[in-house]
């Protein structure tokens, strides 16, 4: 026969339950804290800079005329700016394709000790009026059959998958 009442049983219980949600919420705030990553705009940056190596995001706009590649060939260097404040930026890599010269782009990276944003992802964002390639070139007839066709497609698709036997 146990010692304790069922009524102290049961706080025990909840007791071990609770220690338990605490230390998996613990681990859970230790892992994303290594793997978290800020987003900073240039002016935000330039009021409080992250710390140097602290892996971060940089977002804005590419400022027209600063877009250079280095000696090496391979680097490219280029400013990054919001309006208010302009950050410094150098990124080694394969450019995406819609990286432009007062593009928008995000850049992953980290804070260097002169100021510089080394960055080891550039993502390059296009403005809201993008239109695919293939669709440039046809008349807004032609676009609007496809994108019907297309939706049609997905919707027996969908169909189709209720439909099937499980």
């Amino acid at each position: 026969m146990s010692a304790l009442q069922p009524k102290h049983q049961r706080l025990v219980l909840i007791g071990i339950a609770m220690m338990a949600l605490i230390g998996a919420g613990l681990l859970a705030a230790y892992a994303l804290r290594s793997e978290a990553s800020y987003f900073y705009v240039p002016s935000q940056m330039a009021e409080d800079p992250p710390e140097v190596g602290q892996p971060v995001r940089l977002g804005g706009m590419v400022r027209e005329g600063s877009l250079a590649t280095l000696d090496d060939g391979v680097t490219i260097a280029f400013v990054v700016g919001d309006g208010e404040a302009q950050v410094p930026v150098r990124f080694a890599g394969i450019v995406p394709s819609l990286f432009v010269e007062g593009s928008g782009v995000v850049a992953e990276g980290r804070l260097a000790g002169d100021g510089t944003f080394v960055a080891d992802n550039l993502l390059a964002k296009h403005d809201e009026n993008y239109v695919p390639r293939e669709l440039q070139e046809m008349s807004e007839h032609q676009a609007r059959d496809i994108v019907a066709g297309t939706e049609q497609l997905g919707a027996n698709r969908v169909m189709n998958n209720q439909n099937a036997p499980r």
